[in-house]
């Protein structure tokens, strides 16, 4: 029934009365004074809505006791099923109180296992969003033009238990984010290409470096699962964000990158870096799937073909605690550091036009600390430096040398002939007269590859 006058006479009745005037005796007859009933027979008056709270917190009666598709099997019940309530801050004394309040009384038992709450969305400089102000920003238009999984990648990097903030600049930062992440992922999807799974290296017969990245990984795995189960998404996408940023685009891809590319073959440092790098996708593809679900999804069917089960159906991929070596992570994390003074030293050279290329260098690294020293030996520092040699000492640095850290490093040109497959500059170049402008190395590999043609 829509009447103006009869709703006219229910409004007053509230205003003056309270919502009790709907249920007083005679109401009916009141309300509906003059009104023709309808052809089919009388206007009901519906008084089974006793309160809006009371009627939303009586929600998990029908939804997940009397739906099949939505029932539960709670721990009281001897199952595994979890309920939590999401809603904003101010529902913890509305719905979440009434539900409490509803099913405490009816079944004596809370109705949910966790509460889950949030802020609101405000602008980017902090203030609420209005069409006055013109500073409102709509789902639909970033989805648009950046994609869904922007969107969600600047929903889990807020503390959403707080109020959030949304802008063109802040959507800005989370493109770039979102574009290292994806170009990391294209990065694994490359190299895999080659990976073959009955070439797969235990991880007793690996190198340092694959050892330290898988004892990395299972930290990671750590700190992400139980971020997950404590609804911490920030702290999550954070941790993984570091991880494929610093210690996997920065730093191990940068170092493998030659081993990939101009290894023989079959090379156990090769092999090796192509079964860390299966772990590493298969967990960081599984890990980023609930957050970034559309980015995830099309790289996990990129590798294993658009008819493979989507990722949304595998378990979170797990980590294994034989990777954990601790005494290896601390060597490592000297090595790094070393390693970051060395960095620093060849950017300085580049910005001075003295070198364009990493490669071009023969450092000498000067490193007095002995527990620093002791942590580079048995390391082959061309490698980890990515240059064509380098050389170190455990005393004081020349004055004026470039220092960081403790570490100083005077640069030096390396010596000898570019390869023109590595680009590695060697006196060992032309060293196989079958194949004299590349390094005995690469001329290995390249042999192996003819004769494989």
């Amino acid at each position: 029934l829509k009447d103006e006058k009869v709703n006219e006479r229910i409004a007053k009745a509230f205003e003056t009365e309270g919502a009790d005037a709907w249920f007083a005796e005679g109401a009916r007859e009141r309300f509906l004074e003059g009104v023709a009933p309808p052809e089919n027979g009388e206007w009901e008056m519906v008084t089974d809505i006793l309160d809006v709270w009371f009627d939303s917190g009586s929600t998990h009666a029908f939804c997940m006791e009397r739906r099949d598709d939505l029932k539960v099997k709670r721990a009281f019940e001897g199952g595994n099923d979890k309920v939590m309530y999401l809603e904003g801050t101010d529902q913890h004394r509305g719905w979440f109180h009434s539900s409490l309040l509803e099913s405490c009384g009816t079944r004596g038992r809370a109705p949910y296992d966790e509460v889950v709450t949030h802020g609101f969305t405000m602008a980017e400089d902090g203030r609420k969003m209005s069409k006055s102000l013109n500073n409102q920003m709509f789902p639909q238009d970033i989805i648009k033009q950046y994609g869904a999984d922007i969107l969600r990648l600047w929903v889990v990097s807020c503390d959403y238990m707080d109020d959030q903030r949304i802008g063109p600049e802040i959507i800005k930062s989370n493109v770039d984010a979102y574009r290292k992440m994806r170009n990391t992922l294209r990065y694994l999807l490359g190299a895999l290409t080659a990976y073959d799974e009955t070439k797969r290296v235990d991880v007793a017969d690996m190198p340092q470096l694959e050892r330290y990245i898988l004892h990395k990984l299972h930290e990671v795995g750590k700190v992400v699962t139980k971020a997950y189960d404590n609804y911490d998404f920030k702290r999550a996408i954070s941790a993984l964000v570091n991880f494929m940023n610093v210690d996997l685009s920065a730093f191990y891809f940068d170092i493998r990158k030659d081993a990939l590319y101009c290894d023989p073959l079959g090379t156990n440092r090769r092999l090796s870096c192509l079964t860390v790098m299966d772990e590493l996708f298969n967990a960081i593809t599984t890990w980023l799937a609930p957050m970034l679900c559309f980015t995830a999804e099309e790289v996990w069917l990129s590798r294993n073909g658009q008819d493979a089960q989507s990722v949304h159906m595998q378990p979170f991929a797990k980590t294994s605690d034989s990777w954990i070596d601790n005494d290896l992570a601390d060597k490592w994390s000297k090595i790094r550091k070393v390693r970051s003074a060395v960095t620093g030293a060849l950017e300085e050279q580049r910005r001075n036009k003295a070198i364009g290329s990493s490669l071009e260098s023969a450092p000498v690294v000067y490193v007095q600390d002995n527990e620093l020293f002791k942590a580079m030996d048995g390391i082959d520092l061309a490698e980890i430096f990515i240059t064509s040699a380098a050389s170190l000492e455990n005393t004081a640095a020349p004055d004026g040398t470039f220092e960081l850290n403790g570490v100083g490093v005077v640069h030096e040109m390396a010596k000898g002939t570019k390869c023109a497959r590595s680009w590695i500059i060697s006196p060992e170049v032309g060293s196989d007269p079958d194949y004299p402008d590349i390094t005995p190395r690469d001329a290995q590999a390249v042999r192996e590859w003819d004769e494989r043609q």
